[in-house]
């Protein structure tokens, strides 16, 4: 899954590709790179981001996806006026940093055949960061996503259109997201979604900037794969798909 953040402040490429025009040319250079889906963003969650309103996030978000029709596409929202448009404009995904808990976003994706990413946060993207804790992490996160993911089927959405998403950084301390990281398989019995890609705890891990943080997040999405992801978000397409076809050599 490739990542186009059609945003002004996004923590890794914040501007970079806010205008539609310069989010296609992204999107294709990711299908090119070999993107299986792009998860196109017009709202930023990155810690300490504040909220745009819907009309904002439609302008940025819209364009972008009617135009995209080489690969599946995702949009990243939490509101469900967006989700309804996105998914009126084409789009194949739903990915929910809220797991659908905005009134009126569970009936959005029921009423239609989209597959949907469930994910865990604790807090708001304004606060997450600010102390996050846990008695047991990979417990409650797994508990979470039990249930948003038992939610979604009563509601109508086939099991088969699920995947979730621990939320790597989302109310997360270093260690939290490493106790994740190495508990995949245990969190879900659904496909997980990892995204790993460019975040803080490589910064924290390495010291490196957001923009030196290319082996890192490749190391990451190795260790995501070994431990069972299915899905992996990131923004070096190409290079990790380099990553996968040699684990999957080594698999034989």
């Amino acid at each position: 899954m490739g990542v186009v953040n059609v945003t002004p402040d996004s923590f890794s490429d914040g501007g970079r590709f806010e205008d539609a025009e310069a989010a296609l040319a992204h999107a294709h250079k990711l299908i090119e790179d070999g993107a299986d889906i792009l998860d196109v963003g017009g709202e930023s969650s990155r810690p300490g981001a504040a909220p745009v309103s819907v009309e904002e996030e439609l302008r940025r978000v819209l364009p972008v996806v009617r135009q995209l029709r080489d690969v599946p596409v995702s949009v990243d929202t939490r509101r469900p006026q967006v989700m309804r448009a996105a998914l009126d404009f084409g789009a194949s995904m739903i990915n929910d940093i809220e797991a659908l808990a905005a009134p009126g976003a569970l009936e959005a994706v029921a009423s239609s055949d989209c597959a949907v990413c469930l994910m865990h946060m604790k807090g708001e993207p304004a606060t997450m960061q600010q102390d996050p804790s846990y008695n047991d992490v990979v417990a409650e996160v797994s508990s979470f996503l039990e249930q948003k993911s038992e939610k979604a089927m009563q509601a109508g959405i086939a099991r088969e259109r699920i995947v979730v998403d621990p939320g790597f950084g989302f109310g997360k301390t270093v260690a939290h997201n490493l106790a994740l990281l190495g508990s995949l398989q245990a969190l879900s019995p659904l496909p997980v979604l990892a995204g790993l890609s460019r975040k803080s705890l490589l910064g924290k891990l390495t010291g490196r900037p957001v923009e030196e943080r290319l082996a890192g997040s490749l190391a990451l999405a190795l260790l995501a794969l070994q431990g069972g992801a299915k899905i992996l978000r990131v923004h070096d397409v190409k290079e990790t798909r380099d990553v996968i076809a040699i684990w999957e050599g080594m698999r034989g």
